[in-house]
């Protein structure tokens, strides 16, 4: 890892923040798959530690929380069924939480889909913010328990719950289509959160954004996270990269400057020393 330049750091993180695969950026880059993966590592985890101080004393107004799945091996079905359940393998979730005014990730963590990762997450969230905050989430039961541990009665909640008709169509299309949206339901929980602001738009968006920007979020590929500390890595280095080294295309800034995080737009070199 020494013996490449700074520059060369950086052109292999544009790859990566790019959505190119491990093998892709090795051939656009000219160098061996373990050298990416090493580098990989170091400034995700980098990227890990300095949000983890960082993105502390927040003052965000609402907040939006969501999960966004994937899998690391195999798919759960597909794992035999004494492995079934790790934590290390199968379906992996990324619960993401989002500012809705500076479009700040705030918060994230990756585990399963079950109460246990709920409350961490939520009490994660709870001890970044530093003010009373609306937060809005999807029907997902187990946000209830943990919304109620993590902020009490001290938060304006409401969930709002989508409802889905059949997916159309016939034969293998049918399998990747989604069904039609009939409806949607909005519900206060607790306090008293303004109605026109409940919403989960914005980070199912950013939901988008990851399955983008990140080649092992793509569906139906051999791109898929083989060991789930690279997973947690690569999605470090792009909430980095996302937070701040690039430009919102609605807000014009990064989200982090919008947040009064940060004055300037990180390059990829700075992020690559944080590595060093």
């Amino acid at each position: 890892m020494n013996r490449l330049s700074l520059q060369d750091r950086a052109r292999i993180l544009a790859c990566l923040t790019e959505g190119n695969s491990l093998r892709a950026t090795t051939r656009l880059v000219g160098c061996s798959i373990n050298t990416v993966s090493k580098l990989l590592v170091e400034v995700g985890t980098a990227c890990d530690l300095y949000q983890n101080e960082t993105l502390r004393g927040l003052m965000c107004k609402r907040v939006q929380c969501d999960e966004i799945w994937s899998f690391v091996g195999k798919k759960e079905r597909s794992l035999p069924r004494h492995q079934r359940g790790r934590d290390d393998a199968g379906d992996i979730w990324t619960w993401t939480a989002m500012d809705a005014d500076t479009k700040l990730m705030v918060s994230w963590l990756i585990g399963k889909r079950d109460t246990s990762h709920g409350i961490a997450f939520v009490k994660d969230l709870a001890g970044r913010i530093a003010n009373r905050i609306q937060l809005s989430t999807d029907g997902h039961r187990v946000y209830l328990k943990a919304v109620e541990e993590a902020f009490g009665g001290e938060i304006d909640y409401a969930m709002i719950v989508k409802m889905y008709g059949d997916a159309g169509g016939a034969g293998p299309d049918r399998k990747y289509s989604q069904g039609e949206c009939c409806g949607a339901v909005k519900g206060a929980v607790c306090g008293n959160p303004e109605e026109k602001h409940i919403s989960t738009s914005f980070v199912e968006r950013q939901n988008l954004t990851m399955r983008m920007g990140m080649r092992r979020f793509t569906r139906l590929t051999n791109a898929f996270s083989k060991k789930v500390e690279n997973h947690a890595c690569a999605i470090g280095l792009h909430f980095m990269h996302y937070n701040f080294g690039r430009i919102h295309k609605t807000l014009r800034v990064t989200p982090a400057m919008q947040a009064g995080i940060t004055d300037h737009v990180w390059s990829l070199e700075e992020i690559a020393k944080l590595a060093d």
